[in-house]
């Protein structure tokens, strides 16, 4: 059995924001939140290379969405 230090760990791992928005891969589940609230929620379709700019392919039947780091935006992988 794991230690429970070790689990909490991984799972605030993976919820924490990815600062360095080029390390993300077309088809990864992603999270945009802007001021502690989810806004966005869907796979990423790209990634720009100044890794300033993330479009996203939501969940939900709406178009495709674009998100500039400069707007205050952060992802977390969901």
């Amino acid at each position: 059995m794991k230690a429970r230090g070790a689990v909490l760990s991984r799972r605030n791992a993976h919820s924490a924001a990815v600062s360095d928005w080029r390390i993300l891969r077309a088809g990864e589940r992603v999270e945009i939140i802007k001021q502690a609230h989810v806004v966005a929620t869907g796979e990423v379709e790209e990634v720009s290379q100044s890794g300033n700019v993330l479009w996203l392919v939501p969940a939900g039947p709406t178009e495709k969405q674009l998100f500039l780091k400069s707007d205050g935006v952060q992802v977390r992988r969901a």
